[in-house]
């Protein structure tokens, strides 16, 4: 294999970036979101504390799930706000990529909280379905009727950063799930104002539970093929290889790597190998421009060589024969 390093000077060139891709450092908009977070977490804890008090005068577990569920929501926006700040820090030292994974742990953080706080509720609400309690249903429909507005509002505010960061998505599913969450306790309390049926409280209780399942696993699906360094969702390693192979003076690619550093900030490193007589440097050039322009890769690392006699032969070979592409990625046919 001929290394092209020697080739010529010039390694790099300005990489045109994809519309939305060019500047990673605008996925995470840390002053602009962190102030919407800033204020939804000011709605959500200045409700929280009233609404502890009420759940247990009026004797809630429907409330008291609310509430629950609305701690975390106020330790989520705050773990939020903190891994704004962390994602800020340049790369310096061991930390080559700085701190930018730092909002993908608080977003899995958000997802474990759901998990354990809908467990806990499960377990009281099956409780109170076996043993019912006497509960307030005005103090329930007065409550839960502000936290609509509450949510709506905090809902609102995030609603306005940007819905690409992980980060703030896990925030919004947190504010969202109360939301829903609060109807499901305001038509308990009307129930049991009009009827006098108290385990409705625990039936609604219940749906929480149910719908901060679904927020919790939908967010650590998508945290874990981060960490895990899963291809991106929408980025096909299989459709990449293609574009690249067909790219003139392309004989294979190989060592193909698609994973996202954090939410908006997708990479790619690949070895590529060329045919004489085209030339390295600009076989790259014209990969990144590829890359950047098709698919919104502009974090790409390509080793680019020309390519030992044996690969062109059994290249030559494939032609021949008309194999079905795809069936062996190390050896791609131009």
């Amino acid at each position: 294999m001929t290394d092209c390093g020697a080739e010529h000077p010039e390694s790099a060139r300005p990489r045109r970036p994809a519309d939305g891709q060019g500047d990673h450092a605008h996925s995470l908009r840390p002053d602009v979101d962190g102030k919407y977070l800033a204020t939804a977490l000011g709605l959500i804890v200045g409700f929280l504390v009233a609404e502890v008090v009420l759940a247990f005068v009026g004797h809630s577990l429907a409330l008291l799930a609310d509430a629950g569920h609305m701690l975390t929501d106020a330790g989520a926006l705050a773990a939020s706000l903190v891994a704004f700040r962390l994602a800020r820090r340049p790369a310096a030292g061991v930390w080559t990529f700085g701190f930018k994974r730092a909002e993908v742990l608080s977003a899995q953080a958000n997802g474990i909280t759901l998990l354990v706080v809908s467990a806990l509720v499960a377990f009281e609400a099956i409780t109170r379905l076996i043993h019912p309690v006497t509960v307030h249903g005005g103090i329930v429909v007065t409550v839960a009727a502000v936290g609509v507005a509450v949510n709506v509002a905090a809902s609102w505010v995030i609603s306005r950063g940007n819905r690409r960061s992980i980060n703030v998505k896990g925030a919004f599913a947190h504010i969202v799930t109360d939301l829903y969450g609060f109807i499901g306790t305001l038509a308990a309390g009307i129930v049991i104002m009009v009827t006098g049926f108290d385990r409705a409280d625990s039936i609604a209780s219940l749906i929480v539970v149910g719908l901060m399942l679904y927020a919790a696993v939908r967010l650590l699906r998508e945290t874990g093929r981060i960490l895990l360094e899963a291809a991106p969702e929408g980025y096909a390693p299989v459709d990449i290889v293609g574009a690249i192979t067909r790219q003139p003076g392309v004989a294979s690619v190989h060592d193909v790597h698609v994973w996202l550093i954090t939410s908006g900030f997708p990479a790619l490193s690949a070895h590529v190998l060329v045919r004489p007589p085209a030339h390295c440097h600009q076989v790259r050039r014209d990969l990144e421009q590829l890359l950047a322009e098709r698919f919104g890769l502009d974090h790409t690392t390509l080793q680019v060589d020309h390519a030992p006699d044996e690969v062109l032969t059994i290249g030559v070979s494939s032609q021949a024969s008309q194999a079905p592409p795809g069936t062996d990625r190390h050896q791609h046919p131009a």
